[in-house]
C-alpha cells in the first residue's frame, strides 16, 4: 500500500513536527494490509464488541459501540466483514450515515488480552443479504469492504475482565428480554407497532 494513501497532509504535518514520518511509513509497510489474515479472522470472531466511526454527507462524525455474542461479526472473505444490525433505539445514526457516506472506521478490542485491530473501509446496508438468516436477531446486514487493516500498539489498553455477556445479545434459540426503556411512559406511544404489545406486558 502506498504511504500517501494512508496519510493526509494534516497527519504528515504532525509526523514532521515529532520526527515520526519515517516510523509512520515503516508501520504502513510492515503492518497495514488489505486482506484479513487467519489471525485477524480468529481475533474478530472472538470479539463480542467493537466501536465504529461514521460521518454524514457533510463529514460530521459519529461514534458508536456495537455488541453481540462472540462471533456476531464475521469475516466472510479476505476483504469483507459481515455485521448484523440488531434492534436498538431506532435513531440509526451509524447505519443512516453509511447510506450517505460509506466510509467507516472500526476498532475491535480485547481488554483481557490487551489487543486491538483497526479496520477502515467502505460499508453498505443490505436488506436482503443471503446470510441474514444465519444471524439471529438481525434486522438487516452491513457489509464492510476493508481498505486498511492494521493492529495498534496495545500499551494503553487497560486490562479488564468480562463479568458476563449481555442478556440482550441475540443468540440461536434465545429470545432476549424487552429492554426496560421500552416500557417507560415517555417512549411507549412512540414505539413502532411491532414493539407496543411486548412493551405493555
Amino acid at each position: 500500500m502506498a504511504n500517501d494513501s494512508m496519510y493526509h497532509e494534516g497527519m504528515r504535518q504532525l509526523q514532521d513536527a515529532r520526527d515520526t514520518r519515517r516510523l509512520a511509513d515503516r508501520l504502513t509497510q510492515v503492518t497495514v494490509r488489505t486482506a484479513f489474515t487467519d489471525e485477524d479472522r480468529a481475533f474478530i470472531h472472538g470479539c463480542s464488541m467493537f466501536f465504529i466511526a461514521t460521518a454524514d454527507a457533510q463529514a460530521h462524525p459519529d461514534c458508536s459501540y456495537k455488541g453481540g455474542a462472540p462471533g456476531f461479526v464475521r469475516v466472510v472473505d479476505e476483504r469483507t466483514l459481515l455485521i448484523p444490525d440488531y434492534d436498538g433505539n431506532g435513531m440509526y445514526r451509524s447505519w443512516g450515515n453509511v447510506l450517505v457516506n460509506p466510509n467507516v472506521g472500526l476498532l475491535f478490542l480485547d481488554f483481557e488480552r490487551q489487543k486491538r485491530i483497526r479496520v477502515n473501509g467502505m460499508a453498505e446496508v443490505v436488506a436482503d443479504d443471503p446470510l441474514r438468516d444465519e444471524c439471529p436477531g438481525a434486522v438487516f446486514m452491513i457489509r464492510v469492504t476493508a481498505t486498511q487493516i492494521f493492529p495498534n500498539c496495545p500499551r494503553y489498553i487497560h486490562k479488564m475482565q468480562l463479568v458476563e455477556q449481555s442478556v440482550y445479545a441475540p443468540q440461536v434459540d434465545c429470545t432476549p428480554p424487552i429492554p426496560a426503556w421500552k416500557t417507560f411512559d415517555t417512549f411507549r406511544d412512540a414505539l413502532p407497532a411491532r414493539d407496543r404489545s411486548d412493551a405493555q406486558e
